[in-house]
């Protein structure tokens, strides 16, 4: 049975604890409850883009090699319990219910000894670390949430291995505006002693990265995309970088029974929703939510496109039409000029979010116009957007849904609701 009162309980958080704990008050949380991950074998993955690819990899070749594994990932597409995964699979209710009813207990206490109240993010990942402690996987993949150095996941203190994916300027006004000053954040997960994978593919941020680890003592294996492992069932490019960094931090760690065909095994058909995910024919969504993103979706649509059988498509490209969102915070301007100027589609239908940071469809409709995209339709409904976006589609025609997580889980969960 769904415990809806916890659900409801968690997505209430945001609307009334604004305060983030300090590492050292969240810690002392993970005091009252036993200090559970403490007894866990982490590996900690960082990143602007990437992570949860990453994550998917990772849990992907440690099961297939024979091992149980939690991953804890965010944000969530449809249900808060996606974010805490056992081999694969979103946690049994039962569990979640649990760790829920634990965690609201020493939340509680805390509070009654003049603790503030977990922010949503903090709650559920001491969630996770309640119920990995109690399931006892033999590894968990720990995917931080906004940065690195003060992320809530960073009170984690003695990693196996630590990961960082690639990095871009995104979430400025919190972790600076330069990809130096990110990655820097971004570094502040390397432990002392602690072996380090991380994307090289950006020299300056790379750089950072390097010289935080080296203060550290840490043996850091800076990956480029010459490296980039192509056996991957994605389709989109950049996957093959995030999947090397999955397979370079096992060889780093010499797992048992990891070898080059378990590997090839579990990337030839790891799935993670939301990346290039193909929900009908001819119809994709891609939670690409920042510049970054965008670039790696471009070039993976453009890669779609050069493997297209040139008789198939009367030797000319098919028509390719967009339905974009996007929040306040994120860099949308860049985001739509990208989109107009590579992929020139056919049409865009934008949406506003029900999330409380969403832009306003009639304000990311101007954008795109002013980027030069002329039928451009706004929604204040993502079902209404949906389904006039899939009505402009001719047969033979793509439809990328792009953008902001939200919008992925949005439409995600009116695919559900019609049983598709």
């Amino acid at each position: 049975m769904i415990d809806k009162n916890a659900r409801d309980y968690l997505l209430g958080i945001p609307l009334w604890t604004k305060k983030k704990n300090t590492l050292d008050e969240v810690r002392d949380f993970l005091e009252k409850l036993g200090n559970p991950d403490e007894a866990l074998n982490i590996i900690h993955v960082a990143g602007t883009n990437g992570k949860g690819s990453v994550c998917a990899d990772l849990t992907a070749i440690l099961m297939e090699a024979g091992y149980h594994v939690g991953t804890f990932v965010s944000p969530h597409l449809v249900d808060v319990k996606e974010r805490f995964l056992y081999d694969g699979k979103p946690a049994d209710e039962a569990d979640f219910s649990e760790s829920f009813a634990r965690v609201k207990a020493v939340t509680d206490e805390m509070m009654e000894e003049g603790y503030s109240h977990p922010t949503f993010f903090e709650f559920v990942f001491l969630m996770a670390m309640d119920l990995y402690g109690r399931k006892k996987p033999d590894f968990v993949v720990l995917e931080t949430g906004l940065g690195g150095r003060l992320d809530t996941t960073n009170v984690i203190r003695h990693p196996l291995a630590c990961v960082i994916t690639s990095i871009s300027l995104d979430h400025t006004q919190y972790l600076g505006d330069t990809v130096e000053k990110i990655a820097a954040e971004k570094a502040g997960i390397i432990k002392p002693g602690v072996p380090l994978v991380y994307d090289n593919n950006d020299k300056a941020a790379g750089a950072v990265i390097a010289a935080a680890a080296d203060r550290l003592g840490c043996a850091a294996y800076g990956l480029t995309a010459e490296g980039a492992y192509r056996e991957v069932s994605f389709a989109a490019p950049y996957q093959a970088m995030n999947a090397a960094l999955a397979v370079k931090v096992l060889e780093v760690l010499d797992i048992t029974g990891v070898d080059d065909a378990v590997c090839k095994k579990a990337l030839a058909s790891v799935h993670w929703n939301g990346r290039m995910q193909q929900v009908a024919p001819d119809v994709w969504v891609d939670g690409a939510h920042n510049p970054g993103g965008i670039r790696a979706f471009i070039q993976a649509v453009k890669e779609q496109m050069a493997e297209m059988d040139p008789q198939e498509t009367l030797c000319q490209q098919p028509g390719i039409h967009l339905l974009f969102a996007a929040v306040s915070d994120k860099d949308y301007r860049e985001m739509i000029r990208l989109l107009c100027g590579e992929l020139s589609p056919e049409s865009v239908t934008v949406v506003q979010l029900q999330s409380e940071r969403g832009l306003q469809a009639d304000a990311l409709a101007r954008q795109f116009e002013e980027a030069g995209c002329s039928h451009v339709t706004a929604f204040d409904s993502t079902k209404k957007a949906l389904d006039f976006a899939l009505s402009e589609k001719k047969e033979g025609e793509r439809l990328y849904m792009v953008g902001s997580l939200y919008l992925i889980g949005e439409i995600l969960e009116t695919l559900k609701q019609r049983g598709c």
